[in-house]
């Protein structure tokens, strides 16, 4: 991979430390293993942390690099991949004229998040045989039916071919089933031995939810032995899934299914998603704001209303 763009990472932000630093240490993570190729790494949160993203961008070398490619860490396509983070993304070419971005499609499914999922599964097997455990992959969850879908095929996906008894999906927030109703369902058909693998980047609240509820439910329900694997996390796939999203932008081979993206497709229950305009979240530490005391803290920005992440044309047939 040889390119001259600078790459951008964007993370959603959050209030756990721990999680601060993982996302700051894959930063200095790709930068090592894009030594020599890129010319620069950055990155930046839309809300909750710092760096904001105006912030991180204020520190890339704009004068050299106008145009920068961004790398969503975000697992599927939802709310903030669709529509947060273009939107933030819109708000800084504002704010710096000139200034141009390539937007790289989300991390996953990819054969790589599967391959660590399977490693952590194991390390929470400690030796146990794959034969006799369940998995119940846990996502973040979303009002976006589109991403939601996108986790029972990653959960079909790490389950063939691997040796596990089975394997089930739920999700911690926002959609269901939610963890306790999809570890009851696993009592009910049987299964003694789940492992609870969080499909989740890193340390923060979330997370440490699913911990909780995992317990809760192992601590009334004896007999069945629940157990928690790690989080994806700072590693080096993890860095050179970001290189390869990256690389995908400098070729211009971006390929994203839009036909059941809610924003163009009218789906039961949101019907009024389609064409609506995005704007980003307002930063508490983005000391440059476009808005005056007592005005709405969100602005629209100026991207496609039909799909912020990728309009009418973009990527398709590829």
């Amino acid at each position: 991979m040889t390119a001259s763009l600078p790459l951008f990472l964007i993370g959603h932000g959050t209030r756990s430390p721990a999680g601060v630093s993982a996302f700051r240490r894959l930063i200095e993570r790709v930068r090592a293993r894009a030594a020599g190729q890129v010319p620069a790494v950055g990155g930046g949160f839309i809300e909750l942390s710092r760096p904001s993203v105006a912030e991180a961008v204020a520190g890339m070398p704009l004068a050299d690099h106008p145009e920068l490619v961004a790398v969503p860490l975000v697992l599927s396509s939802a709310g903030h991949g669709k529509g947060d983070i273009p939107a933030s993304l819109a708000r800084e070419r504002r704010r710096h004229p000139g200034l141009r971005w390539r937007y790289a499609r989300p991390l996953g499914p990819h054969p790589a998040l599967l391959g660590v999922l399977a490693a952590r599964i194991d390390a929470a097997l400690a030796g146990a045989p794959r034969a006799g455990a369940h998995v119940l992959l846990v996502a973040r969850g979303s009002t976006d039916p589109d991403a939601n879908a996108e986790v029972a095929k990653v959960t079909r996906l790490l389950w063939e071919g691997r040796g596990y008894d089975g394997a089930e999906f739920c999700f911690v927030s926002l959609a269901e089933p939610s963890v306790p109703q999809a570890l009851d369902k696993m009592r009910r058909l049987g299964a003694r031995r789940v492992v609870v693998a969080p499909y989740l980047l890193f340390p923060g609240v979330l997370p440490d939810r699913v911990t909780v509820q995992s317990v809760q439910f192992a601590a009334g329900c004896s007999g069945m032995d629940v157990r928690v694997a790690g989080l994806i996390g700072d590693c080096d796939e993890l860095a050179d899934l970001v290189l390869e999203r990256y690389a995908e932008a400098i070729r211009g081979d971006i390929r994203m299914n839009c036909d059941t993206c809610a924003y163009r497709a009218q789906m039961p229950g949101i019907a009024d998603r389609v064409g609506r305009p995005q704007v980003p979240h307002h930063h508490p530490d983005d000391h440059v704001h476009d808005h005056q005391p007592g005005q709405e803290r969100r602005e629209p920005a100026t991207v496609p209303a039909t799909c912020a992440a990728h309009p009418p044309g973009h990527g398709r047939g590829r």
